[in-house]
């Protein structure tokens, strides 16, 4: 009788030190990360302060954002499609766009859901893009270049870049029409080819060409060094641009804050751990899928109901406090993610 009970006291010990071992490694990658966001939070305060006290211009902020979105960031695209892909190292390249647009459909359902009992189409719209289109450059840049080692982050930024193909299409298309709330007759189908997205196509060209491999290193090495403006550039550009969303406090409408912080920042990533749980991808492809589930609004929001919406109801607002969430709930399911993943 005594070696039986023996068994399961030492049983209960084990599984009670077990947990106690995954709570701390828990822990520890949350800490891990909440200091790399801290790092980002600083860094785009430097944006929101120069902005807020008037020492960014809004003419300045425009030339830094077309210096990141035309230059920087294309250049650091098509430095890393042409020195680092091939189609013989990711043959199932094209899973990526499939999987943005699965991750933009998955998040406009939820808004759906979460925004069904509102009678008002135009926040319904709002608060749908809100939800279902998310930051998906700029944060995913930055953090996926500082939580993975060196040569994991060669591969997974190419995983973004092409990931970006699918959802800047889906955005600047679909998202204008659906944000807008009628066919525009000024959109343009050049608007779908942005930089970045011509950065890919033309890297991919030159890979299938084989005349990447002629292109000598003093251009590379420019278009290196440009790019990796874009890393710093990308979070002093958002801070700055949410110091031009910050509303006053009267005008916050809390309700609308929480019902978006819990369908963009909560249930999204919970429905992205059920799936990853399920599905058992690679762990870079995974880790890129949370990390899109997790991140906050697209500011490419703004930009869009500035030019094609007469008034913007939630959408600064939305995204503002989306950021400002993040720093708390990015940190906590990333390393749930790396918890189940490893």
């Amino acid at each position: 009788m005594g070696y039986p009970r023996f068994v399961a006291a030492r049983f209960i010990a084990l599984e009670r030190r077990f947990s106690g071992e995954r709570l701390m490694k828990l822990f520890f990658y949350f800490n891990s990360v909440s200091q790399i966001m801290l790092q980002i939070f600083l860094l785009g305060l430097v944006g929101f302060v120069l902005t807020r006290r008037k020492l960014l211009s809004p003419e300045g902020l425009t030339g830094l954002t077309t210096f990141l979105i035309g230059v920087s960031f294309p250049a650091l695209i098509f430095w890393q499609v042409v020195t680092k892909f091939s189609f013989s190292l990711y043959p199932q390249w094209w899973i990526f766009p499939l999987i943005s647009l699965a991750i933009t459909l998955l998040g406009l359902a939820t808004g759906y859901l979460f925004s069904f009992s509102r009678r008002d189409i135009k926040y319904k719209r709002e608060f749908i893009s809100l939800v279902g289109f998310q930051n998906a450059g700029y944060m995913p840049l930055i953090l996926l270049n500082r939580i993975v080692s060196n040569n994991e982050a060669d591969v997974v930024l190419i995983y973004l870049f092409l990931f970006l193909l699918g959802f800047n299409l889906v955005i600047w298309s679909w998202g204008v029409y659906f944000l807008s709330g009628q066919n525009r007759k000024d959109f343009s189908l050049a608007s779908l080819f942005s930089p970045p997205v011509i950065a890919v196509l033309l890297g991919f060209l030159l890979v299938v060409l084989k005349i990447n491999l002629l292109i000598p290193g003093f251009i590379l090495g420019p278009l290196e060094m440009l790019g990796n403006c874009s890393f710093p550039l990308a979070v002093v550009v958002v801070g700055a641009s949410l110091a031009e969303l910050c509303l006053p406090a009267k005008s916050w409408n809390k309700r609308i804050i929480f019902k978006l912080i819990l369908a963009k920042l909560i249930v999204l990533p919970l429905l992205g751990l059920w799936l990853i749980r399920g599905l058992r991808p690679p762990y870079l492809i995974g880790l890129l899928v949370i990390l899109e589930l997790a991140v906050p609004s697209a500011n490419s929001l703004v930009v869009i109901s500035r030019r094609y919406c007469p008034e913007d109801k939630i959408i600064s607002q939305g995204i503002f406090f989306s950021h400002i969430a993040s720093l708390i709930t990015i940190p906590l399911f990333l390393a749930i993610f790396n918890l189940i993943a490893l």
